[in-house]
């Protein structure tokens, strides 16, 4: 399915956590804090309500990425792995 890139990206944000790096957007996000995280993380799931109620897939697919992209640096801002959401989603398909 592909779904290898959410570990490959994870680790990438996990890294610009543990390792702030100069000019990194993700590194900036986070040593603005918590709330600004979480801020933009509804920003971009409401981009998203925009763009489902809208006939363009690409824009939706788009605004998806967006969402599961900042969804991930909310999860490794809170210190949850990725894994641990995966494990969950398993544990609730039973």
């Amino acid at each position: 399915m592909g779904t290898e890139i959410l570990d490959e990206v994870f680790t990438v944000i996990e890294d610009r956590r543990d390792n702030p790096k100069k000019g990194s957007y993700v590194s900036g996000l986070l040593e603005k804090g918590e709330t600004k995280v979480i801020e933009k993380f509804e920003e971009e799931s409401g981009e998203l309500s925009v763009a489902a109620k809208g006939d363009e897939k690409a824009n939706t697919i788009h605004e998806a990425a967006d969402v599961v992209f900042h969804l991930m640096v909310l999860l490794a801002a809170k210190g949850v792995r990725i894994d641990e959401v995966m494990e969950e989603l398993r544990r609730r398909r039973r």
